[in-house]
């Protein structure tokens, strides 16, 4: 596994003290460059953190960003480790895929064909229960039927299938965009990324397979793609985003 760059200190670590009233919030986000482009990359850590998924506010309202995510959450709010967007939307903010919010289903799978990231198949789920973080494709997930996710969203394409690149991705394409995603790596820890310039599909699916060693990982999003980072007072402005999620880390 990488050794990822230095912690940073001083006024990132007195602001993440202050939101825990003095238990400061480790560093989970830190800038790696790979063949090249700069990225973000946050650390989920199984036995440290805890993964949730949030699309409506307070008041039952799409959240389509972070700042509600403090009345949301209440006592968990000042515990936040980093939050993502999670997964494509439509125009209302909602998910398209298959979506589980705390064991509740939403959205069921869509396998169906289209135009499209999300369609560029095959597609998949990255989700939760009892006995870990997983990211599956979809049609195995839907062979398997996992009882019981905790947290479930499908999104796509897969960037990363069982340690092999997605078959429509070239090495470096001309569709170069800034783009989130997840995987998930044989030790059962979630790393999420986020490129800080824009990137091809297969210069992103390398990242998760080469330098962070994920043998499957999911694409996100692009060009709408946000990263709050509390502990690094960083809180990246853009478009209104959909499904979030949050990572906690535990008491």
């Amino acid at each position: 596994m990488p050794v990822l760059l230095a912690l940073l200190s001083g006024c990132n670590a007195d602001d993440s003290a202050s939101r825990t009233g003095g238990s400061a919030i480790d560093r989970a986000c830190e800038p790696v460059t790979f063949e090249g482009t700069p990225f973000t990359v946050c650390h989920a850590i199984r036995d440290k953190h805890r993964i949730r998924l949030v699309d409506r506010d307070a008041d039952g309202n799409p959240m389509r960003d972070f700042p509600p995510l403090e009345a949301r959450l209440g006592a968990d709010w000042p515990r936040i480790a980093f939050a993502m967007n999670a997964g494509m939307f439509n125009e209302d903010g909602a998910p398209i895929g298959y979506y589980v919010e705390a064991g509740n289903q939403t959205k069921p799978l869509n396998r169906r064909e289209g135009p499209g990231n999300f369609h560029l198949l095959p597609n998949g789920v990255f989700w939760g229960n009892a006995k870990g973080w997983h990211v599956t494709e979809t049609e195995a997930f839907a062979a398997d039927r996992p009882e019981f996710p905790d947290f479930a969203t499908q999104s796509g394409p897969m960037l990363v299938i069982d340690g092999r690149l997605h078959p429509e991705f070239s090495e470096n394409g001309v569709s170069q965009l800034i783009r989130n995603g997840v995987g998930v790596d044989e030790k059962g820890d979630a790393w999420f990324a986020i490129s800080e310039a824009p990137v091809s599909f297969g210069r992103f699916a390398r990242l998760f397979r080469d330098r962070l060693d994920c043998p499957d990982a999911l694409f996100l999003d692009g060009q709408v793609s946000r990263l709050w980072d509390p502990p690094g007072n960083r809180r990246l402005p853009g478009a209104l985003i959909g499904p979030i999620v949050v990572v906690t880390q535990k008491e």
